[in-house]
């Protein structure tokens, strides 16, 4: 068996309940479609402000999968 190579996507996720939930809903979605994902990084972290207060966070991930034999 070889050693596994990965490749690595970006996915934006969103939640107007927090940061971790935004980070669930951009894996489980990306989980509709890419096999073996393994771990991400959060490369960025947004949000949108209404009336003073935050009504959506947005975070960017880098998710990496590895490839098939």
């Amino acid at each position: 068996m070889s050693d596994p190579v990965y490749k690595l996507f970006e996915a934006v996720g969103t939640s107007e309940k927090s940061i971790e939930d935004a980070v669930q809903n951009a894996l489980a979605r990306a989980a509709k479609t890419v096999r073996n994902m393994y771990w991400f990084e959060v490369t960025e972290t947004r949000g949108n402000i209404e009336n003073g207060k935050v009504k959506r966070w947005q975070v960017t991930l880098k998710i990496g999968f590895s490839l098939e034999e």
